[in-house]
């Protein structure tokens, strides 16, 4: 009975881990949890620029979910969409949104998302995916939409805001997007 057990435990883990690598190389990010120092700086950059009273805010990659319901919790007037590809990240984020009445965790690609509504949109991706994550929301998104990039930041466009906390962590960079530029200082 003790053999079975652990082999069914060492199966759910080796399809885990697999599941996660396989969406990694299918999406060039990693599911990375946020620090809470992170969190706490993406919602006071999202704060200080005077949200409308109802927001909707879009978390790109949402992954297992902490920003997302950071976000939900910190503006409980915003509708919050948390979106991920990868599935287990997405079971998870799904779980700890179920007693959150304003975030919604959908399983979808957000290049192909509905994002033209967005008031805000946070990621926390890698380099690689962030050019293409541009190009998409150069097609999506309304000039002006806030859009908050944690320690991966755009090329070629300028934030307007930057939080850079103690120690070692990522740093919140605020965009007003498009946010063109022609020289930017990246980290």
């Amino acid at each position: 009975m003790v053999t079975i057990l652990g082999m069914v435990a060492v199966t759910i883990v080796v399809l885990a881990s697999g599941s996660i690598l396989l969406f990694m190389v299918i999406t060039g990010a990693p599911p990375v949890p946020s620090k809470s120092s992170e969190i706490a700086d993406v919602v006071d950059i999202l704060r200080s620029t005077h949200l409308p009273q109802n927001p909707q805010i879009f978390e790109l990659g949402c992954g297992f979910g902490g920003l997302a319901v950071a976000l939900a919790r910190a503006f409980p007037t915003a509708r919050v969409t948390g979106i991920e590809l990868s599935i287990l990240p997405w079971f998870v984020a799904r779980l700890r949104a179920c007693r959150l009445p304003n975030l919604t965790v959908l399983r979808q690609d957000f290049h192909t998302s509905e994002l033209e509504q967005a008031d805000a949109v946070t990621c926390y991706l890698m380099m690689a995916p962030m050019v293409a994550l541009a190009n998409t929301l150069d097609k999506k998104l309304r000039p002006g939409t806030r859009v908050a990039a944690l320690t991966f930041w755009f090329r070629g466009r300028k934030p307007t805001d930057v939080r850079r906390g103690p120690g070692v962590r990522g740093e919140v960079a605020l965009y007003r997007w498009p946010g063109r530029t022609s020289s930017v200082t990246e980290p």
